[in-house]
């Protein structure tokens, strides 16, 4: 197969290349196209992923962000001798499956998905972790937190978009569902009838509202 790049690159395809290894942290289309000076760098991009492809560093997308990584298969050469194993409590397991697989989701919403309130620190772990963030507030009384992943979950997990999520059958085909794990598949289906009761009790939340507030007006 003939390279991507046998011809030298134009300025283009050069600035963009350079602009990814200085950054600090992945970067969007639209950040790049900015730090440019406006420069359309999509087919830039997919110049650059083309040519990287199959080396040892490669150009990967992980939620809309470029970065650069090393190949997959060569980890284990750049591994350290010293590895610590953070491995996440069954709460944490259950929240973060939850909130991946339907964010923007609500501490009220994954306290209904459980069937067990949340303790504020499990959510604190998560985010120090930086696989979950606040996503702003839901329009109901209280305006309670929204909770979703970040573009860092994405990439620790090695996921393009939350579109790449496996199922049930796909974990426990890859040998990833243990005794312990066993609360994702509880969280995922789950999932489906207490997310529409919740949304169903926040919408009687505002009717009552509205209705409390027209009597007092009347």
């Amino acid at each position: 197969m003939t390279d991507a790049m046998s011809s030298p690159p134009d300025d283009l395809v050069r600035a963009v290349e350079a602009a990814l290894f200085a950054a600090h942290e992945p970067m969007t289309a639209e950040a790049l196209s900015v730090h440019l000076g406006g420069a359309d760098v999509r087919e830039a991009l997919r110049e650059l992923a083309g040519h990287y492809a199959g080396r040892g560093v490669e150009l990967v997308e992980r939620g809309k962000r470029w970065h650069f990584q090393t190949a997959p298969d060569l980890a284990h050469l750049l591994r350290r001798e010293r590895e610590e194993h953070r491995r996440l409590s069954r709460a944490a397991t259950e929240v973060l499956a939850i909130v991946a697989y339907h964010e923007p989701v609500s501490r009220a919403e994954i306290e209904s998905i459980r069937g067990v309130q949340t303790a504020k620190g499990t959510l604190d772990v998560l985010m120090e972790a930086g696989w979950v963030r606040a996503a702003g507030r839901r329009e109901v009384p209280g305006r309670p937190l929204n909770y979703a992943t970040t573009p860092e979950f994405l990439a620790h997990f090695g996921l393009a978009s939350r579109k790449d999520l496996p199922g049930i059958d796909e974990l426990r085909a890859a040998g990833l569902l243990d005794p312990m794990d066993d609360a994702l598949e509880e969280a995922m289906a789950a999932s489906g009838a207490a997310s529409a009761t919740a949304s169903e009790q926040a919408e009687t939340a505002v009717r009552d509202d509205i209705l409390a507030s027209d009597e007092e007006s009347a």
